[in-house]
């Protein structure tokens, strides 16, 4: 059996008036990718945003590593190893790259491994490497994209939260950033992808659930559901 790595049980959101998510449950378990699918406006940034403590959410629980995270604040869940990378980059524009990244590590204890991060970032994105001084705001989108990653990953995180990754990047760019998550996930940190573009969020996937107006209609192994005739007039089209 894979070791469960978080577990939401019947997590709820009200905006006001508006009941956003409804009883939502799921898993993630360690060492997979696991996408939530569905189309804009059914909860998917919503569901992140309630891991990350960034808004405020009613559940029966949310266990992440045999411990609740009900209760916890936004800074502590990043120090117990969950952290997202933000829809929109989110980026310092003003602070350089190596700033940006230097942020990322900000609650961590242990200064003499955040060097060998630098330099495994560095690795993963050779590019942010030769901008390292260069103000964050004038990169390119893409660019700005692997240093929203790299950033995250500074905090060396245990599972991942990655909102619409490829959101605003042209379809080459799309493909670099896929695989480099694909290449986050076999260093052996675990990935929880939100994702409008639901054919390479499945075909790297290890698992899905497709999510409509707050609610899980459907879960199952990603390939699974690329075949699905209902996800593939939905989301694929056709």
């Amino acid at each position: 059996m894979p070791n469960q790595m978080l577990k939401v049980k019947d997590l709820n959101v009200f905006y006001g008036t508006i009941h956003a998510l409804h009883d939502v449950s799921f898993e993630v378990n360690e060492g997979e990718i696991v996408t939530l699918i569905g189309a804009n406006g059914a909860g998917k940034t919503t569901i992140l945003h309630s891991l990350s403590g960034l808004i405020p959410s009613k559940a029966e629980d949310i266990i992440f590593m045999d411990k609740t995270l009900k209760g916890v604040s936004a800074n502590r869940i990043v120090e117990k190893g969950l952290a997202q990378v933000p829809e929109g980059r989110r980026i310092f524009a003003n602070l350089s790259v190596m700033e940006n990244l230097e942020m990322g590590a900000y609650t961590r204890r242990d200064k003499h491994k955040v060097k060998q991060d630098y330099e495994q970032v560095f690795v993963s994105f050779p590019r942010l490497k030769e901008r390292m001084h260069q103000v964050a705001g004038t990169l390119s989108g893409g660019e700005q994209q692997m240093l929203a990653i790299g950033r995250t990953l500074m905090s060396r995180p245990k599972l991942m939260l990655m909102d619409e990754p490829s959101m605003g990047l042209a379809p080459l760019l799309v493909k670099e950033i896929f695989s480099i998550i694909e290449d986050i996930n076999k260093t052996g940190t675990t990935i929880l992808l939100v994702e409008q573009n639901a054919h390479m969020a499945l075909s790297i996937a290890h698992r899905a659930y497709v999510l409509e107006t707050g609610k899980i209609v459907l879960e199952g192994p990603a390939q699974d559901l690329a075949q699905n005739e209902q996800v593939r007039k939905a989301y694929l089209g056709g």
